[in-house]
């Protein structure tokens, strides 16, 4: 099967565990973002899920592939699933890609760090990163971790989402310089 055909077989496969495991739809929800819509997803279930985390990472690294990427990682709690299968599946291919996220607060106790995952020493000082979500809708949760990531010395390569709601992120990523790369669209689900 052709490469395009493999991907675009990945993303059905994918589409249907969301809409078995993550997709709600027919009644108003109120989103993170405080919009209200009548398309709610809840990625954790498909997040969690063996094959739906190794679609998820898959079709990531398949996003990312050709570009020098050092980490990837994003604000908690979304990213933290996404992250980490991404960077076990990595370890299978050409270049392994480790994980890291971004608490929402510092802890009161330990390191006290807002970046978590690195080992003792290191930073991200340097490194080019991808910030990744599991759905976006304004880009809030996702500009906050490329702008914490930032301020820790990192370059953001770009933002990397499973769903984009497509109401307003990409206008708010093109606003703060970070390309977003969506691996599916609230369209897939209508």
């Amino acid at each position: 099967m052709p490469a395009g055909g493999k991907v675009d077989a990945q993303k059905a496969r994918l589409i249907d565990i969301i809409k078995a495991r993550s997709f709600q739809s027919g009644r108003e929800v109120k989103l993170a973002s405080g919009k209200t819509s009548m398309y709610y997803f809840n990625m954790k279930p498909t997040m969690l899920d063996a094959e739906g985390a190794h679609l998820i990472a898959t079709l990531i690294l398949d996003a990312i592939a050709g570009q020098e990427v050092d980490l990837v990682g994003g604000l908690e709690m979304g990213a933290v699933p996404i992250a980490a299968a991404v960077a076990a599946v990595s370890h299978t291919g050409t270049k392994p890609v480790n994980a890291f996220f971004v608490r929402k607060q510092a802890k009161e106790h330990g390191t006290k760090s807002l970046i978590e995952g690195l080992p003792m020493g290191d930073t991200l000082k340097g490194k080019r990163v991808v910030v990744v979500e599991d759905v976006t809708t304004t880009g809030g949760s996702a500009i906050k971790a490329a702008e914490l990531v930032r301020a820790e010395g990192a370059e953001v390569v770009g933002v990397v989402t499973v769903v984009d709601r497509h109401e307003g992120a990409g206008e708010a990523f093109a606003a703060a310089g970070l390309a977003l790369t969506p691996i599916l669209t609230l369209e897939d689900f209508k």
